[in-house]
């Protein structure tokens, strides 16, 4: 889904610490307050301070530092996000959660240009999208969306400071994990092995579902060990304990109770997820609706009989989990096939995979993909993805890369940004989501694929890797038109024209028709390179690095003492010799011969880019070209036409595009 531009006047990156007299007795454990971009060594506490903080809360409390450390790391790996909530409101290292009080952050959605379905045989009908809304929430909410009220009153401590002060959200994850503790009938102590139960309650409250799942998960991050200076430059350890193994009677109890659960849900069919994460039943409808003259809000199909697939879309929801929730159930909406909750990774399937869900924009995508939402906003980069999410979304894409042969690259796992338009006209309306923010290189280190070097600087490609902490591009227009957004890390590397940061950006014609500049908006992708990417190598110069990008040569810094990219080998396709320049696709459709007279014939429309002769772009898959029609409810009147021609995706600018196997060359680049 694209990102907003939340308007947010109450949000700031300053607070002023406020102590109750109850709080004044705990005033040693209290860190200073980190502002979002302090001077350089203004106000900064020093790197080991929470570290010692969460000694001290560990303590006081008798919780063993190492169950508090792996419930944090999973919450948070340890950030304070400069006391900004996440998108399901919570605060701090330990995620304490005051929806209440995060929900006047940011509106949910935004104004849409993209048909989700992207097929011009049966456009929708429907807008695409709610306008933009500030968010509804229940009037009761679920206990895991109102940790931080109850931290306040164990503590002691005034709310305010539970959000913004590191030290006391450490001391209030303490207390929670305590009184769990005590409400389960079990002892305080130090064998983390007598934790598992209150752990699971801490990650979902009474949710034995989420609950277990993320007990196994903080268990594994206390057995791994972890180490990583957080965002505020806290340098945080939690030692390696491999033996470490769960009070096995806790374990089968939450185990059982799971099971239980998931018996009980017992609508919309067979789950298709993984063991190891907790997973529920959400079906999309599909059905007519307009006294039968529409219908939703996905299509019914029988793949990977009929249609090869190939392609997993990582999106973010620009809403919350119970609006997400909701939406999935009007049949006049949109459709995708998973939704992964932020706060405990919690994952809802609503679609068959064998279903075509109608997601990402793109036809031809949709016929091949699966679809993914992540609870989340792209535009604002303190609503932090959690560790959690991370985690269970991986299990679930490497779950699916199983099942159906998908590689775990960059060429198969796309975000919806990736995604190309399917005609020159849906350019600038596709989408933006997971954007900059998104941890790629996180992500594919959980997916057991990380982004490595595979070749010297004379392989030929190079596959861009920055370090996410470290890489700051300034962006604009999160908060508000034209102003700077939340100095964050990021996964992005900008593109120049030449091997200069006062040389103008790329220009992308069909993001931007007319020839108008590209700029640093958050949703705009005209010059973006991403981690995980493979682009071929055009020229070096110093600490520069040129790759063919959208028919240029396109420029981004790349300093050998702090590389944001790796040298990488593989297969690249140039246009065939003879030929100046070839077109470049965002569909993979059959030629006209190869359509049956009751299917209407999908024109081949070649998208404004050309690549030119002499150039080179990483190829990512081989496909035959293929069309699936369904405009209609009746499924027997649907058909897949396939052609003769055959395509190569390949990596032609931040979105993917394809080009016809009779128009390129394709080789290794080390030629």
């Amino acid at each position: 889904m694209r990102g907003s531009a939340p308007e947010d006047a109450s949000r700031t990156r300053h607070w002023v610490l406020r102590r109750s007299a109850t709080a004044v007795a705990a005033a040693a454990l209290l860190l200073p307050l980190v502002s979002a971009a302090p001077s350089a060594g203004a106000g900064k506490p020093p790197s080991g301070a929470l570290q010692r903080a969460f000694d001290a809360a560990a303590a006081r409390y008798h919780v063993p530092r190492s169950v508090l450390l792996g419930v944090s790391y999973l919450e948070s790996r340890w950030d304070g996000h400069a006391g900004a909530p996440s998108v399901s409101g919570g605060y701090g290292p330990m995620h304490l959660t005051d929806a209440r009080a995060a929900v006047a952050r940011t509106a949910e959605f935004s104004a849409d240009t993209e048909d989700a379905r992207g097929d011009a045989a049966r456009p929708l009908r429907t807008p695409p999208r709610p306008q933009a809304r500030q968010a509804v929430l229940p009037a009761q909410l679920p206990a895991r969306l109102r940790t931080l009220p109850r931290a306040a009153q164990l503590t002691g401590l005034p709310a305010a400071q539970l959000r913004t002060d590191q030290a006391a959200n450490v001391l209030g994850g303490a207390a929670l994990l305590a009184a769990a503790q005590r409400e389960l009938g079990l002892p305080a102590g130090s064998d983390p092995a007598q934790w598992y139960a209150a752990v699971a309650r801490y990650g979902s409250g009474d949710d034995a579902r989420s609950g277990a799942a993320f007990a196994r998960d903080v268990f594994d991050v206390m057995r791994q060990g972890q180490a990583r200076t957080t965002d505020a430059g806290q340098q945080v350890t939690l030692a390696a304990a491999p033996r470490l193994a769960a009070d096995t009677a806790q374990a089968q109890r939450l185990g059982s109770a799971t099971v239980q659960r998931a018996a009980a849900r017992g609508s919309g069919g067979a789950l298709e997820c993984p063991w190891s994460v907790a997973c529920e039943s959400w079906p999309a409808p599909y059905e007519q609706y307009d006294n039968g003259a529409n219908y939703g809000n996905h299509d019914l199909a029988d793949r990977p009989k009929d249609q090869r697939i190939d392609t997993i879309v990582i999106h973010d929801t620009e809403g919350s989990w119970e609006t997400t929730l909701r939406l999935i159930k009007d049949p006049a909406y949109v459709s995708w096939h998973y939704t992964v909750r932020s706060s405990d990774g919690l994952i809802a399937q609503h679609v068959p995979t064998k279903d075509v869900a109608w997601h990402a924009g793109n036809w031809y995508v949709n016929a091949h993909s699966i679809g993914i939402e992540h609870e989340g906003f792209l535009a604002a980069p303190d609503a932090w993805y959690t560790e959690a999410m991370y985690r269970t979304s991986a299990r679930l894409v490497k779950y699916l890369a199983g099942k159906y042969d998908i590689p775990l690259d960059r060429q198969h796992i796309l975000g919806h940004d990736n995604v190309p338009g399917t005609i020159p006209s849906t350019i600038p309306g596709m989408h933006t989501d997971p954007g900059p923010y998104w941890d790629w290189a996180h992500y594919f280190r959980l997916l057991g694929r990380p982004f490595t070097a595979n070749a010297g600087r004379h392989g030929g490609l190079v596959t861009i890797r920055p370090s996410y902490e470290g890489n700051r591009p300034v962006y604009t227009d999160c908060e508000k038109p034209g102003q700077p957004c939340a100095d964050h890390g990021s996964t992005a590397v900008r593109l120049h024209t030449a091997p200069s940061e006062d040389a103008p950006l790329i220009q992308d014609i069909g993001l931007h028709p007319g020839g108008a500049a590209t700029t640093t908006g958050v949703n705009d992708t005209g010059a973006r390179a991403t981690t995980g990417q493979q682009f071929a190598v055009a020229d070096r110069a110093g600490d520069w690095t040129a790759i063919w990008y959208l028919g240029q040569e396109a420029w981004f810094h790349n300093p050998r003492s702090h590389p944001t990219a790796v040298n990488a080998k593989g297969l690249v396709a140039t246009p065939k010799p003879g030929r100046a320049e070839i077109p470049v696709y965002g569909r993979a459709y059959p030629e006209q011969d190869a359509y049956p007279s009751q299917v209407p014939v999908q024109a081949v429309t070649p998208l404004p880019y050309k690549l030119l002769a002499g150039q080179e772009y990483a190829v990512g898959d081989r496909m035959r070209s293929d069309y699936f029609f369904s405009p209609t409810f009746d499924v027997s009147k649907h058909a897949v036409v396939r052609g003769h021609d055959v395509y190569y995706e390949i990596q032609v600018g931040h979105r993917v595009g394809y080009v016809r196997a009779a128009d390129v060359e394709v080789r290794s680049s080390q030629d």
